[in-house]
């Protein structure tokens, strides 16, 4: 049986690129392509795939809250994170997300494929240059509760994106009422009272993206 690949990254040249390749893999098939953190939501949950491939910075909110989305209805897919970034922060966000590889795009493909092979055998993928510290980091932090509730994320990444709480409240079908006691209990578990420094904050957690 194949392997069902969803891929989400928002270069349309990379998608292409990982697609060629991958389709050339006898065990693996491409079910369907995102090109930001909604849509892979949404088509993880249409498709069901086995693995999703995906970028961890993208439009709309990035790969970690994507991953937490994915995984907090769909627990066996597997997510392995394709970046260009190195850094900690990045690497242990995503695994405690639950992903279960984290590669950085300059990677060669065969470690791609057996990433993706590791990742479908339960095995925890991550590229050399990143291993050592990216795993200690993220044994000391997996045990650490999210710090804001799945529709207090949810209010926050609106507010990030400029709506105001009354487009909120249409939105997610609730009073404008709620959704200024989900703000006001977001920023108290945040600790700050700026707006600009809660989008900051929402940037930083995956929630939210400096692109349009």
């Amino acid at each position: 049986m194949k392997t069902r690949i969803l891929l989400a990254d928002d270069h349309r040249m990379m998608r292409e690129g990982l697609r060629t390749l991958l389709l050339n893999q006898a065990d693996m098939e491409i079910v369907g392509e995102a090109e930001d953190g909604e849509s892979v939501v949404r088509l993880a949950r249409e498709l069901a795939p086995d693995v999703v491939l995906m970028d961890v910075e993208m439009p709309g909110f990035n790969g970690i809250h994507a991953a937490r989305q994915i995984l907090a209805v769909q627990e066996t897919v597997r997510i392995v994170a394709l970046s260009i970034h190195a850094e900690t922060q990045f690497v242990t966000g995503m695994l405690a997300a639950g992903a279960c590889a984290y590669l950085l795009k300059d990677c060669a493909f065969d470690e791609l494929i057996q990433a993706i092979r590791g990742a479908m055998a339960g095995k925890i993928v991550l590229s050399p240059e990143i291993r050592n510290n990216a795993l200690e980091d993220y044994r000391r932090g997996v045990n650490t509760p999210p710090l804001l509730s799945p529709r207090q994320e949810e209010v926050l990444r609106l507010l990030a994106k400029g709506m105001t709480a009354r487009e909120i409240a249409a939105h997610l079908g609730i009073h404008a009422k709620t959704v200024e006691m989900h703000r006001q209990h977001v920023m108290k578990k945040v600790g700050t009272r700026s707006l600009v420094r809660l989008i900051k904050y929402a940037i930083r957690e995956g929630l939210s993206s400096l692109n349009p």
